[in-house]
């Protein structure tokens, strides 16, 4: 067996000086031409700043003539950057490298050489060809951890043939991937078939993705599959149309995988179930029955049974929900549910799993304006919801983080809380309650990211956990497995002592409900019931009558302090009750003044109704003695009009008279 060696890859500088030839930036006349046929205008001069401010040092050199336009917005780019460090520049440039073309570092390695390490040293480390009985295992690179803290790895890109050797437990370790990895995203699904790793959709740069890629877990090879829309059939509506989304759940059902919610850029009113079929490759819409639930993205989805639990989620107008609504898959029928119990707060990008087949757990998850912690359980036989009491190290409060189960185990993976990514991988014992921390991480690595993905998987006949993806400033196309221990997954039972076990799954949606006297007679049976669940038998007989009446007298104690807690509660209510009797009665009196405020309104408005009334009326007599004053006018100028023709006519006959008294002729 050859001795293990480990690589960290190219440290900076060397790391920006390989990026900087990458990208054709070797210092040669056609060096601009080379880059601008790359890239386009906008990342060209913005890599051309950092390479300046890198090399160079901060902008000098005097402003170029208006007429060169070309030099000029050099110059800017550079002038913008002001006094940058030079390490940052030099980080800056491979990161916008890195997402323009996330397999640079792979297709570079023929120019770069990688420096060896020990691999002792906190690096990331890659196994060289293992050979055992007569058989190869290619090389597999891993994130070796000191003290449970991981260093980020540096050669994030390297691809090669081959299986990855697993060979090592609780630890995040990246294997040799071949194939055409898919695009950095996030918010996008996952789910396992058949040792395949499907992913579908996610996020990238706030845009939607709708391509379809499967990893084949048993020689670590990525494909794209060139999905097409179906035929439409008795299951389907209409045949489907290549969704580009985000936030939506994949889950595996049958030669299926069902696709359910999401944001999408133009959202429909209801939730959209969709379904990939695994052997035709085809898309299509599925008929469902029933109230459907409003689109939404974010949800969490749940396969108990032949049933989909959906909970939560935020909806195209980002409201956040709190509903929880069960497709069930062989009649294809929705059901709204309405839960007994206090449910969770509205959230979203939260992590669920199902216990027992009978509890479903929500953990975590964020709202506009926070994140959680918090663990709630609802009953699915009783439709009951409770939030039990968390033992041992409870994980930091967080949302887009990750969620599978291995047995009674649930692993959380990520998540962040508006600030950073969240570095340790936990685990729940869903039996008792009980959280532990597996491993932890350092640095900006993508398992300490948002919006990852985590299946489990099977190698060599053990579990393996397989996560994909995520953000935490980057958008990360990178692969990690977690192989947990033996140790792991009983790590829950063997650091908490057995008396906190009280707060396990079964007990605790008893433990909150106001029924008093069946709580008091099925105690001591409870009791038992817990001793014998989370002790082994040798542990029992090791201990003897002894320890198991300390148990008792322990789980008496914890009783009487719930039951004084239900007391305080209980008053509590009391005063609420008392409280809103008072509410009631003052909004009784508010109303009754109200009522009496709308009568007078009423009359005031019948008043004024009366008013207007009046006022037409007087609008009328007054258009009316306009009328009439304008034909009094006019009678008045034709009697004025007769008195002056009856005046001439009298004046001429008085001339005639005293003429003919004159004896003057009558035509004069």
């Amino acid at each position: 067996m050859a001795l293990p060696r480990a690589s960290s890859g190219l440290a900076y500088p060397e790391r920006f000086y390989a990026a900087a030839t990458y990208a054709g930036f070797d210092g040669s006349p056609a060096s601009t031409d080379s880059v601008s046929s790359r890239f386009n205008s906008g990342t060209a001069l913005l890599l051309y700043a950092l390479h300046q401010q890198a090399t160079v040092g901060p902008c000098n050199a005097r402003k170029p003539s208006a007429w060169n336009f070309v030099e000029q917005s050099k110059w800017e780019s550079w002038q913008r950057l002001g006094n940058m460090a030079s390490t940052e520049a030099m980080r800056l440039f491979v990161k916008i490298l890195e997402e323009e073309e996330p397999g640079w570092y792979s297709r570079a390695s023929n120019f770069v050489s990688e420096p060896a390490i020990d691999l002792q040293t906190n690096h990331v480390s890659r196994v060289e060809p293992i050979i055992e009985n007569g058989n190869t295992f290619p090389e597999a690179k891993t994130i070796s951890t000191e003290n449970g803290s991981i260093i980020e790895p540096q050669d994030k890109d390297v691809i090669s043939e081959g299986l990855g050797a697993i060979v090592v437990y609780d630890q995040w370790i990246m294997p040799s991937i071949s194939g055409h990895c898919p695009k950095a995203r996030y918010e996008h699904g996952a789910a396992v078939v058949q040792d395949r790793m499907y992913i579908y959709g996610g996020n990238h740069n706030g845009r939607y993705l709708g391509d379809l890629h499967v990893l084949d877990l048993r020689n670590w090879t990525w494909s794209r599959i060139d999905a097409k829309a179906g035929s439409q059939s008795q299951e389907s509506s209409s045949p489907a149309t290549l969704t580009y989304c985000a936030g939506h759940s994949l889950i595996p059902w049958s030669n299926k995988l069902i696709s359910i919610g999401g944001h999408t850029k133009d959202p429909s009113e209801t939730i959209q179930v969709k379904a990939f079929d695994l052997q035709t490759s085809t898309w299509s819409t599925l008929k469902t029955y029933g109230k459907p639930p409003v689109s939404r993205g974010g949800q969490s989805a749940t396969l108990v049974g032949t049933n989909i639990v959906i909970f939560g989620g935020q909806d195209a107008k980002r409201t956040l929900l709190n509903d929880l609504h069960i497709l069930d898959l062989e009649t294809m029928t929705w059901d709204e549910i309405d839960a007994v119990g206090v449910p969770p707060s509205p959230r979203s990008d939260h992590a669920a799993a199902v216990h027992a087949e009978r509890y479903l757990l929500i953990f975590g998850g964020g709202s506009h304006a926070a994140c959680f912690n918090d663990l709630h359980v609802l009953d699915l036989q009783v439709m009951e919801w409770t939030r039990p009491t968390q033992q041992g190290k409870i994980p930091t409060a967080r949302a887009g983080h990750a969620g599978a189960t291995v047995g009674e185990n649930w692993f959380i993976v990520g998540g962040g809380d508006n600030k950073s990514g969240v570095s340790e991988t936990a685990v729940l014992n869903m039996s008792t309650l009980v959280w532990s921390v597996v491993t932890s991480v350092r640095g900006r690595v993508p398992v300490a990211s948002e919006g990852l993905s985590l299946v489990v998987s099977s190698y060599n006949g053990e579990d393996i956990l397989v996560s994909f993806g995520g953000y935490n400033g980057r958008y990360s196309n990178e692969i990690n497995i977690l192989k947990p221990s033996h140790k792991s997954t009983l790590q829950s039972k063997i650091e908490t002592p057995v008396p906190d076990s009280v707060s396990a799954v079964h007990n605790a949606t008893n433990a909150t409900r106001d029924t008093e006297s069946e709580y008091e007679v099925s105690q001591e049976e409870k009791i038992r019931e817990i001793v014998m669940d989370n002790v082994e038998p040798d542990s029992l007989k090791s201990r003897g009558q002894e320890s198991r009446e300390q148990l008792i007298a322990t789980l008496k104690a914890e009783k009487e302090e719930l039951e004084s807690s239900l007391n305080k509660e209980k008053l509590q209510n009391l005063q609420l009750k008392q409280e809103l009797a008072e509410a009631e009665i003052r909004s009784s009196d508010l109303y009754k003044d109200l009522q009496s405020i709308r009568s007078q309104l009423a009359t005031e408005q019948s008043r004024c109704f009366k008013l207007e009334v009046d006022v037409a009326e007087l609008r009328q007599k007054l258009q009316t003695m306009e009328t009439l004053q304008r034909e009094l006018e006019l009678l008045q100028r034709q009697k004025a009009a007769s008195e002056q023709a009856l005046s001439a006519k009298q004046r001429q006959g008085s001339g005639g008279v005293w003429g003919w008294l004159a004896g003057a002729p009558p035509g004069g």
